[in-house]
């Protein structure tokens, strides 16, 4: 009897266990004989940087800013953006107007004289830029006395802000794009408009001196780490006697010699600063050439260049590509640190660091030193946070697991 009834319990459950599949739903059925779904390498180097919410905010932030700065002339210049003069339309942003087309007689227009200014407002209409300075524009109408540094216009009291027009605020020039916001420097230029066009300088100057030199520094590393032998050993004694050589005396010879531009500058700093990545580079590559896939490629008659390329580069770009935010900050903060010291860019030019001295030259221009410090340890805040996001989106114990 017990027998049966443990028989009679199995065929019950054989009996229900249909019933149970057909009241299952088949979407969950096919979910769980679906296979895990795969990410690629890539998907989870994404996947790691964005979980750094503060690198990854911190890429968008600065994206933004250069963004801004790029468009600069559309936010802070001395010319309208467009303008129409007796039926013909006017693009005075980009083309360089003759003054003999509005009656006067020099060979560029200044738009911003009361002359010009009335004669195609008589005539037509123009449209500014929110600030109607640019870099290099001097502000002859400064407030207070026309003393400079002058300090922000919101700053100043109301009745004190339009002094220096000659109808005070009746004046048609006394409106807000003619407001200097973060006050001007030691010869009445607007700080806005120079952080602005400097930032943009110094971060193009940063791209411009970490891309060339990281090709530079990939190549040479390349080279000395797969060939080995003697051009390892002439690389590398050759990097020990470069290395050794003064770079900032050297650089204030070529530059009292040299004029300093923004090619020259970048072309004597690429003659230093190439050797940052060839030790990590030239690493990868002793390690890489003696894996058995490399030694294979060889026996089927593989390129040299082609196996550098193709099969050993990829793993070097791995620990390079870290290491950019890094470089790029150290580019921007050396081009603002001979600025700083009068050995940069011709002077005029918009500089961060130039902004900076100023500051120490007039301490009584708090806004000068508040506003270069503030914009150039936002600058690089915002690199080295991306930099730690880029480090954790190639680290294999969070790639791989």
């Amino acid at each position: 009897m017990m027998l049966a009834g443990t028989m009679d319990w199995g065929f019950a459950r054989v009996l229900r266990a249909p019933a149970d599949i057909a009241t299952a739903s088949p979407r969950a059925t096919v979910e769980a004989a679906a296979p895990p779904k795969r990410t690629t390498l890539t998907q989870r180097r994404i996947r790691n940087f964005t979980a750094n919410r503060r690198g990854y905010w911190s890429l968008w932030i600065f994206v933004v800013l250069f963004a801004i700065s790029l468009i600069s002339e559309l936010i802070a210049s001395d010319r309208p953006i467009v303008a129409e003069y007796k039926g013909e339309l006017l693009f005075p942003i980009v083309v360089n107007y003759p003054e003999s087309k509005f009656g006067g007689f020099l060979a560029t227009t200044n738009f911003r004289d009361p002359v010009n200014r009335d004669e195609i407002d008589a005539n037509g209409w123009m449209l500014w830029p929110l600030i109607h300075y640019s870099y290099d524009t001097r502000d002859t109408n400064l407030p207070l006395a026309g003393a400079a540094p002058s300090p922000p216009t919101w700053n100043i009291k109301a009745a004190d802000r339009c002094g220096g027009f000659a109808q005070g605020d009746q004046d048609p020039d006394c409106v807000i794009g003619n407001w200097h916001w973060l006050g001007t420097d030691d010869v009445g230029r607007d700080v806005v408009a120079r952080i602005l066009y400097g930032f943009r300088i110094s971060v193009l100057f940063g791209l411009a001196l970490t891309i060339v030199s990281s090709v530079v520094g990939v190549v040479v590393g390349a080279a000395s780490g797969y060939f080995g032998g003697w051009t390892d050993l002439l690389v590398q004694r050759f990097i020990d006697i470069w290395t050794s050589v003064p770079a900032l005396y050297l650089l204030l010879i070529i530059s009292s010699v040299i004029e300093p531009s923004f090619w020259t500058l970048l072309g004597i700093l690429l003659l230093f600063s190439w050797v940052a990545l060839v030790g990590l580079v030239r690493a990868e590559f002793l390690r890489g050439r003696n894996f058995e896939y490399v030694a294979a490629a060889r026996a089927l008659g593989v390129s040299n260049w082609t196996i550098m390329r193709r099969h050993l580069l990829p793993n070097a770009m791995v620990a390079t590509l870290t290491f950019l935010p890094f470089i790029l900050g150290g580019s921007v903060t050396t081009l603002t640190s001979l600025d700083f010291l009068g050995f940069g860019l011709p002077p005029g030019s918009p500089s961060l660091g130039e902004l900076l001295q100023q500051g120490k030259d007039n301490l009584n221009a708090p806004w000068l030193a508040l506003t270069g410090f503030l914009t150039i340890s936002i600058m690089l805040s915002l690199l080295i946070f991306v930099g730690e996001a880029v480090r954790d989106a190639f680290d294999p114990r969070k790639t791989f697991t």
